[in-house]
C-alpha cells in the first residue's frame, strides 16, 4: 500500500514539473527565446530544446527623437594662440615697438578656455546616423602672458613693463553660434560613439587686461584693444561612450592689425549627448 502511495506521488510531481511554464518567457520561435529582456538564439539542431550553443543579448529601449535639447553644457579646456607675426614688418612694430615673439609667450597650463552654451539642439537628417548640431553660448578665453605684456590704450600700443606682474592675462569674452554636421555611429544608444565637425561664429562683447603685482595691487582694464569684434573658428567635437572632447581654430587673427594671431581651444565637455 504504501509503495503504491510513494508511486502515485512521483507520477502527479512528474507530470506537474512537465505542465510548468516559465510566465517569464514572452515569445518564442524556431530559433529564438525571449526570456525577461534576454534574447536567447539558437544556433544548430532542429530540436526546439536544443539551446546549448546561445548568444545573449540585452534589449536597448534607447529610441533617439527627430529633434533632441541638451540644455546648459559646459566645456573645460585650454586656450592658445597660433603666432604667426612678422615681429620684424612695420605694422608690428608700430603696434609693439620693439616686440619679438618672446614677449606673448603663455604660461603653460594657465591660459584657460571656460565655455556655457545655454543649449544645443541636434536634428535628424538620415537615420539618426547624420545629425545637424546647433547652438548658442559664450566663450570665455583668457591668455595668460609669462612676459610682462602690458596693452596702453587710445592708440592700443603695446609695451613690455618695467612692473613684475604675478598675473598678467589678457581676457576675451563672445557670444557665439555654432553649427556642426553630427555622425552618430551608435544612435541607438544613449552614450555613444560618434564625432561633429562645423564652423562657429563668435562676436566679441567684453575684453580686459587683468594684473596683480605687489607694487599695484589688483586691477582690470576693460578695452578692446584692437581686438577683431568677429571670430570665425572651424570647430569639431569628439565623443567616445560618456567622454567627449571639443576644439576650435579660428580662421584669422584675434587682432585686428599688428599681430597675427590666430586662437585655438581644446577640452573636455561636459554634456548628455
Amino acid at each position: 500500500m504504501k509503495s503504491r502511495f510513494l508511486l502515485a506521488a512521483a507520477l502527479c510531481l512528474s507530470l506537474a514539473a512537465s505542465a510548468q511554464t516559465d510566465t517569464t518567457i514572452k515569445n518564442m520561435s524556431t530559433d529564438t527565446l525571449h526570456v525577461g529582456d534576454m534574447i536567447i538564439i539558437k544556433k544548430g539542431g532542429d530540436s526546439d530544446n536544443n539551446y546549448h550553443e546561445f548568444h545573449l543579448s540585452h534589449r536597448h529601449n534607447y529610441k533617439p527623437s527627430n529633434i533632441s535639447t541638451n540644455w546648459v553644457i559646459v566645456d573645460i579646456g585650454f586656450a592658445n594662440y597660433n603666432d604667426k607675426t612678422n615681429y620684424s614688418s612695420a605694422s608690428a612694430q608700430q603696434f609693439a615697438p620693439g616686440s619679438t615673439s618672446d614677449w606673448f609667450n603663455l604660461r603653460t597650463g594657465k591660459s584657460i578656455d571656460v565655455n556655457i552654451w545655454l543649449f544645443m539642439q541636434r536634428v535628424n537628417l538620415i537615420k539618426h546616423f547624420v545629425n545637424l548640431k546647433y547652438g548658442l553660448g559664450i566663450e570665455l578665453n583668457n591668455y595668460r602672458y609669462s612676459e610682462n605684456v602690458k596693452f596702453l590704450v587710445n592708440p592700443t600700443k603695446v609695451i613690455l613693463d618695467t612692473i613684475n606682474y604675478s598675473k598678467d592675462k589678457l581676457a576675451a569674452d563672445y557670444v557665439t553660434v555654432p553649427f556642426m554636421l553630427n555622425f552618430n555611429f551608435t544612435p541607438q544608444r544613449r552614450e555613444g560613439f560618434g564625432l561633429s565637425v562645423g564652423a562657429s561664429v563668435g562676436y566679441l562683447y567684453s575684453s580686459r587686461q587683468k594684473f596683480i603685482s605687489d607694487q599695484t595691487g589688483k586691477y582690470k582694464v576693460h578695452n578692446d584693444f584692437d581686438l577683431d569684434p568677429w571670430k570665425i573658428s572651424w570647430i569639431g567635437e569628439l565623443q567616445l561612450g560618456p567622454i567627449k572632447f571639443y576644439g576650435s581654430y579660428a580662421t584669422k587673427s584675434m587682432f585686428k592689425k599688428g599681430l597675427d594671431q590666430n586662437p585655438y581651444t581644446v577640452g573636455i565637455r561636459l554634456s548628455n549627448w
